[in-house]
């Protein structure tokens, strides 16, 4: 019998549920003419969703006999997942609205559909106790996510994205399913609290190679070196909204499905996950600033970045202390705040003739046609390279302090060496903007609601310092929920 105690701490998910099928009812009836009230209901449903969250310090706890966990840490994940995605949804309709007659498609209502649908199986995967609810809430993202990459049928690009996604995810997923039979062939459990107990008893060589296929699969998921390869394809191929939530909402998903596990179910064997960490941080770190430094695509660059900073993260946890997963949170926070305010700008690059530009050339001279365009995209660029007094210094300062804190000084050191190099790309595209000679004109006129978004993201990035003490204490109950 499923108890009410349960039901109330999934919440959410029974939210996100239940309004994504009416939705789904509303576009099968209503076709694509109500595609704006359709998007607009879907955010007010991750409004609904988040809104349940704050009944959770009330009512947190182990759900379904430890197969789902409601804890601060998940819900700190899930308010950084629906903000991530109700701007993945806000700002679409612009981009594939028809411009002329020639632009990039029909609004579609299963675009906001997806995902809400998406959003279930990250609530899953931050909230999951038990590799069995690991792995669905892992596929019933991934299954949303391979339709969106490939939304735009008619654009080669798009369906090339969907096709790369869909087959190494494929091969992700059967990584990481080894992985798990491994560990459950060891342990004679699924649960992450059984695994924990089996590894304290002796770490076996089973139980070391489960966990690296684990891991393997999840650095596929938050797009580690050397599982990265796709990264690059699916955010140049998909639509830019679209990669615009593969950039954010997944990616804190992922990060939070992969601390979770490393802390709960593989905490007592921490000398050997912590290896595998620190050189998948450093080999993100170090590939990431390199090879973006070539890119003439706005959309392939910004796909190296998310590689490098998402080495920075795993630098707090690396660590292995409260301190270095609650300085993980943190830079996750500022990370979807920059990375979102980075592809809204993005989407403001259109031709004369209202067509999306990608390169990087066209952004010369941007600070004399659209100053305010540009000042923005500086903002965000300056803070991405974690160049104070920006935000984004702050996010590399919290992990680089958790490793020294966690006597890993050297990593410490290489991450700050490494930064300095991936500053160079960032700085490119300013130097782009502010000293080159100008390029044709982007198209005038840019919609209230994109602006907006800008100046909200722009305007934290600057007077960030001032959310400390709520980012901090909100980091710090997340990561004592895993401890």
């Amino acid at each position: 019998m499923i108890e009410t105690a349960s039901l109330m701490m999934v919440a959410p998910e029974l939210v996100l549920t239940g309004g994504s099928l009416i939705l789904l009812m509303i576009a099968a009836y209503a076709g694509d003419r109500l595609a704006g009230l359709v998007g607009w209901l879907s955010v007010a449903t991750l409004v609904a969703a988040g809104a349940t969250l704050t009944g959770l310090p009330g009512h947190g706890g182990d759900a379904f006999d430890g197969l789902y966990r409601a804890d601060a840490f998940a819900a700190f994940a899930k308010i950084l997942i629906y903000v991530a995605a109700a701007a993945s949804i806000i700002v679409a309709p612009r981009f594939f609205a028809p411009v002329d007659g020639k632009g990039t498609g029909a609004v579609r209502c299963e675009y906001p559909i997806l995902i809400l649908m998406a959003c279930i199986g990250m609530g899953m995967m931050v909230s999951a106790g038990d590799m069995m609810t690991l792995y669905v809430g892992l596929e019933l993202n991934s299954l949303a996510a391979y339709v969106l990459a490939s939304f735009m049928r008619q654009d080669s690009r798009s369906a090339e994205a969907g096709l790369k996604y869909f087959v190494l995810g494929a091969l992700a997923s059967g990584i990481l399913l080894y992985g798990i039979s491994l560990l459950y062939g060891f342990s004679g459990s699924t649960s992450f609290d059984g695994i924990a107990a089996a590894i304290d008893n002796g770490l076996s060589n089973g139980l070391l190679f489960g966990m690296v296929f684990v891991l393997a699969g999840l650095a596929f998921k938050i797009s580690a070196v050397p599982f990265h390869m796709w990264t690059p394809d699916v955010y140049e191929g998909a639509p830019t909204p679209v990669t615009t939530f593969f950039a954010s909402a997944p990616k804190v998903a992922a990060m939070g499905l992969t601390i979770r596990v490393a802390i709960e179910a593989l905490g007592p064997g921490g000398m050997a996950w912590q290896q595998i960490v620190i050189f998948v941080a450093l080999a993100s770190i170090l590939f990431g600033a390199v090879a973006a430094i070539g890119q003439t695509n706005i959309k392939r660059l910004l796909a190296y970045s998310s590689i490098n900073n998402v080495g920075f993260a795993l630098i707090g946890l690396a660590a292995g202390t409260p301190a270095g997963v609650a300085a993980t949170m943190s830079y996750m926070a500022i990370y979807v705040v920059m990375t979102i305010g980075g592809f809204v700008c993005v989407l403001q690059m259109r031709d004369a003739d209202g067509r999306p530009v990608e390169t990087i050339a066209s952004l010369s001279g941007l600070s004399q046609s659209r100053k305010g365009l540009a000042a923005a995209l500086a903002i965000f660029m300056f803070s991405l390279a974690g160049i104070p007094p920006l935000f984004g210094f702050w996010a590399k300062f919290l992990v680089f302090d958790a490793a020294v804190a966690a006597d890993l000084l050297g990593l410490a050191a290489v991450g700050i060496a490494a930064s300095v190099i991936g500053a160079f790309y960032y700085l490119k595209i300013i130097k782009t903007m502010y000293f080159d000679a100008p390029a044709p004109a982007y198209a005038s006129g840019t919609p209230v609601i994109e602006n907006a978004l800008i100046a909200v993201c722009a305007t934290i990035i600057v007077l960030g310092y001032l959310l400390n003490p709520v980012l901090d204490r909100a980091s710090a109950a997340a990561a004592a929920a895993l401890f």
